[in-house]
């Protein structure tokens, strides 16, 4: 119900944009949050980077990423993006695309409760 793609190897400094395709069976009053894995990190140590409401009108940050990420919605495609600027070895990881009824920092926070979750994207960052 999420399918994730875009990632790929980009040098320091660099951009890439990551898309997430929104199944339909999704309910539009859902949340839609971005969420990365470091290598060598496990699944409940994965860490929220944005979150966005399926309508479109409300997007959030995490700190860690705040100024070089946005977050943004084609609703005609059904497709949630990632735009991600100066890009940083420590954003290395496998980005999840994932949905949740609930929007917050709470869970941005602790994404392991997040309910819906894509298969994942790799984006390897190295100089």
């Amino acid at each position: 119900q999420l399918v994730e793609s875009g990632g790929g190897a980009v040098e320091t400094g660099g951009s890439l944009t990551l898309s997430c395709v929104v199944s339909e069976y999704i309910p539009r009053t859902y949340w839609v949050y971005w969420v990365r894995q470091a290598p060598g990190k496990e699944r409940k140590e994965r860490e929220g980077v944005a979150f966005m409401h399926l309508d479109g009108t409300t997007s959030r940050y995490a700190e860690s990423v705040e100024g070089r990420v946005t977050i943004s919605l084609d609703k005609s495609k059904n497709t949630l993006y990632l735009h991600m600027n100066n890009l940083k070895a420590d954003d290395t990881g496998t980005y999840y695309c994932a949905a949740d009824p609930r929007g917050g920092y709470g869970l941005l926070s602790a994404p392991e409760f997040l309910e819906r979750w894509g298969q994942g994207t790799l984006v390897t960052v190295s100089s």
